[in-house]
């Protein structure tokens, strides 16, 4: 009996290095690296999905004819943005209808592109509007690239850093952020080095852990803090139930940073919950012999969490009793409050 020839297998780019797209024209298709590095540049670094009008495959039809119905390339639908002054926030449909929320914040030069890896989140930080929707799932590795892929693209931003501090825990989805992650840094696509990658967690330390394991040390780690006191930061942060700060040092401690590298720490500042001088002597005590860079954003108001911003005195008050113990402080004024794009509101919009 004649065996069946097996269909050929859609070739999902977005979810591929180039050492895995080269693997699978050499394994499907009997081709290698010269077709693979025409066809990642066209689509990653050029950022074109008419891919099969490049020289390489003109001149190779068997070939596109082949991998056309293969090769389809539809990153998920920007439906809307929202813009104040320079920053921009883009709400993307996904293949399911479950929308997400990105944003594009101006520096000096070029942009920074903060991003989400979950719908929802499982955290339910009390100031946050992402946590109030509660955790719906995951995004795939090709969902957390069509971020990338649309920013630079579609809205033609000069996107070179990318943070993952939008909906959702990344440790939470652990693999599909380092696979994500991988395809951003290659050189003939993206081109986003790990360097200018920040991975930001409310506290996981198992997900420190596994980082830690991988000795990706190019890789900013970023941690949530907003309290260095079990019971206040409990109230604030659910997950300090169960990874208290002790069991987070400890993860910190261990974490193997690169030489003069330092972890970011986040600390949202709320008028009456932990923006005492006690408050901040704990957070001095907690950082301790710590590297940190310590980003302190005054809270940005979400439905159902009655606490008013703080002023900017509070803030640069805060700021110097930290600064006067040594601790390296940067204070960030509120960007894309008025749009639900700043620190803690990614989702408003789409609980509306």
């Amino acid at each position: 009996m004649e065996a069946k020839s097996k269909s050929p297998k859609m070739i999902p780019i977005f979810e591929l290095t180039l050492d895995g797209l080269t693997a699978i024209l050499k394994q499907d298709h009997k081709k290698g690296g010269f077709h693979a590095s025409a066809l990642y540049r066209e689509v990653f670094k050029q950022g074109k999905q008419n891919w099969f009008e490049a020289d390489e495959f003109v001149k190779s039809p068997a070939l596109t004819k082949v991998l056309l119905p293969l090769l389809a390339i539809k990153p998920d639908k920007i439906v809307k943005t929202i813009n104040e002054e320079f920053l921009t926030k883009f709400i993307t449909r996904l293949s399911d209808g479950q929308k997400i929320e990105s944003v594009i914040i101006p520096m000096t030069r070029y942009k920074t592109l903060c991003i989400s890896c979950q719908v929802g989140c499982k955290m339910g930080c009390r100031f946050c509007e992402t946590g109030r929707m509660g955790f719906k799932r995951n995004l795939s590795v090709a969902e957390i690239i069509s971020q990338v892929y649309n920013a630079r693209f579609f809205l033609k931003e000069n996107i070179q850093n990318v943070v993952f501090m939008g909906m959702g825990e990344p440790f939470d989805n652990f693999d599909n952020v380092i696979k994500a992650i991988e395809v951003m840094n290659v050189q003939q696509g993206l081109d986003i080095a790990s360097r200018h990658i920040t991975i930001s967690t409310a506290g996981l330390s198992s997900g420190i852990d596994k980082l830690a394991a991988l000795k990706l040390k190019n890789i900013r780690l970023a941690v949530s803090i907003n309290a260095a006191n079990d019971e206040v930061r409990s109230k604030l942060m659910p997950v300090n139930r169960r990874v208290p700060l002790k069991k987070l040092k400890t993860s910190l401690t261990n974490y193997p940073l690169k030489k003069r590298g330092a972890f970011l720490m986040e600390y949202v500042l709320i008028k009456g919950v932990n923006d005492s001088f006690q408050d901040a002597q704990e957070l001095v005590e907690f950082i301790g012999p710590l590297p940190v860079r310590l980003n302190l954003i005054g809270y940005n108001p979400v439905k159902d969490f009655d606490h008013p911003p703080p002023s900017e005195e509070a803030l640069h008050r805060f700021g110097q009793w930290l600064t006067d113990k040594g601790i390296f402080v940067i204070k960030r004024w509120s960007k894309g409050r008025s749009v639900s794009a700043g620190c803690g509101q990614l989702g408003g919009f789409l609980c509306e």
